[in-house]
């Protein structure tokens, strides 16, 4: 039957890469006959596959992979996390840190040839504000945001806010990307239609098909700035002229694809199909750095049983580390045990009340179980089957909650429907759910401020809606500050009461590695695909 499936995976993956390679050639060779110079063209396998294009809709990965493509941003992040400017040309801050005055690039341009201005920005950012946690903070620290004059906007602040050009400059999900402002002025829960940016590469929406294809092409009139790529900033100097995204969702063929040139790079090779490309001729196995991702757990804080703290934390001491990691993983070289909810990467990482980086103590994990008064209500745990990075969390969740006595059932779906699902927030019985993992970069985790999973707004924040308002008010006094030594104590407090109140759980880190041909053997280094050169 494996083999059947196998079989069947592959004569897919030909159905569909066939045609494209058929286009590829005859675009080819038309092109020769008009031009002296060959096109470079690459096809790409990212990690998930593409149907959703609105980067502000949707905190996935896949979609923020997209915007970096035809998008930018006022500010970047360097390689050493450092705020960089990008769109942005000038800027000054009030010596009471309350006003920014911001002046962009002369020359930057949308992709239907309309000049960036100061008006697409403001929109821009209201319309990401109104979903991201750091814009959500910005916004509320924020008197006015106005335009000056056709490329200057001026940012007021009513109270301290420390944070300012580092939210401008967030690297993922959800990303300040800069839109036209009558894309931008899109209600926020309602997706666009036209998908304009000002960024490297254009999108081409008449060879888009959602899951299966997209396609994208070098923008002529994108400017880099001179400063050498470093990370998310500097210039961002297109390295194709042509992208193709294909969609293989199995990872075997995705690799034999790879390795037979049928397409040119994976966004994410699974570790134990990692040493089919070790060593491979042409072929580059890379790594997006260490602990680049790490797999976490929410629990919905709305619905029994989890509303109840004494069961969080007996689930909290039932889970092992070591058990997800080796079951997803299983290579001690790519992964870390790691109880630091900022990430062991972020430099406020401690782990401090992490006891799942130990062997569970089943015990008294049982004994909480029994004092928190459960009644056996059901637990569901969201279990996304089409991406493999998932493939094996859900199974160890079950199996540690059952091992306590818990009453637990595992669902299964596209991570498409898992996203919709998780906003629901009834009763499991009427379609609601209790657990949901990931795998979220270091980058979504490291500020305290930016970490979905300590969002402490209730039924108006992040999906699980823990309602904490200690620790609200200790992101809030960590935002406000510039001051360093204040930052790392504030960081310390956050470690612990998102122990003590469980509001998440860290599973360990891991390195995610990339597979590639010569086309990119001068890309950018980033921890995600960013196809500019270096």
């Amino acid at each position: 039957m494996k083999n059947i499936k196998l079989h069947a995976a592959a004569l897919w993956c030909a159905a569909l890469i066939a045609p494209a390679l058929m286009a590829a050639a005859v675009q080819a060779q038309s092109q020769a006959q008009a031009q002296p110079q060959t096109q470079a063209t690459a096809r790409i396998v990212m990690h998930a596959p593409l149907r959703v294009l609105d980067p502000i809709l949707t905190p996935a990965y896949i979609t923020r992979n997209h915007g970096y493509l035809i998008y930018d941003t006022l500010f970047a992040m360097d390689a050493h996390s450092r705020p960089q400017p990008q769109m942005v040309d000038t800027w000054k801050v009030s010596d009471d840190k309350l006003t920014y005055t911001f002046t962009l690039r002369p020359g930057l341009k949308f992709h239907d040839g309309a000049a960036v201005t100061a008006d697409d920005v403001v929109a821009s950012l209201q319309r990401w504000e109104a979903v991201d946690t750091i814009g959500g903070r910005l916004k509320a620290a924020t008197d006015t945001l106005a335009v000056s004059d056709t490329n200057t906007f001026v940012l007021k602040l009513k109270q301290p806010f420390g944070l300012v050009l580092d939210a401008l400059a967030r690297e993922s999900s959800v990303v300040p990307f800069i839109m036209p402002k009558r894309i931008a002025q899109t209600p926020p829960n309602k997706a666009i239609t036209e998908y304009i940016g000002s960024g490297p590469y254009k999108f081409i929406p008449a060879d888009f098909q959602p899951g299966v294809k997209a396609t994208y092409v070098k923008f002529a009139d994108y400017v880099p700035r001179k400063e050498p790529a470093s990370g998310f900033a500097g210039g961002k100097v297109a390295m194709l002229d042509r992208i193709e995204l294909v969609n293989i969702p199995d990872a075997q063929t995705a690799v034999n694809a790879l390795r037979n040139g049928e397409i040119d790079f994976v966004e994410d090779v699974p570790p134990d199909l990692m040493p089919q490309l070790e060593g491979a001729k042409g072929i580059t196995l890379k790594s997006f750095g260490k602990n680049s991702n790490m797999f976490t757990l929410r629990m919905n804080w709305l619905q029994p049983p989890f509303n109840n703290l004494k069961v969080r934390q007996a689930a909290l001491v039932a889970f092992n580390q070591t058990d997800y990691l080796e079951a997803q993983i299983g290579d001690p070289k790519v992964y870390q045990l790691c109880g630091a909810v900022l990430s062991c990467v972020s430099p406020y990482a401690s782990e401090e009340g992490a006891t799942q980086i130990k062997a569970p103590d089943l015990k008294h994990a049982r004994q909480l179980l029994k004092d928190s008064g459960y009644k056996g209500e059901k637990v569901v745990i969201l279990h996304a089957t089409d991406l493999p990075i998932f493939t094996n969390i859900a199974p160890v969740t079950a199996e540690a909650l059952r091992g306590i006595g818990m009453n637990v059932e595992v669902q299964s779906m596209d991570f498409t429907t898992l996203l919709a699902r998780r906003t629901k927030k009834d009763p499991v019985e009427q379609g609601g759910w209790s657990i949901f993992q990931s795998s979220m970069t270091s980058l979504e985790l490291m500020s305290p401020v930016g970490n979905p999973n300590l969002d402490g707004r209730g039924d108006t924040g992040y999906a699980g809606w823990s309602k904490d308002d200690a620790m609200e008010d200790l992101r809030n006094r960590f935002a406000a500050t510039s001051d360093e030594a204040e930052r790392k104590k504030l960081a310390l407090e956050i470690q612990r009461h998102a122990y003590a109140q469980v509001m998440y759980v860290p599973l360990g880190g891991y390195s995610k590695f990339k597979g590639y041909d010569a086309k990119f053997a001068d890309m950018v280094d980033a921890p995600i695909p960013l196809f500019w050169l270096k």
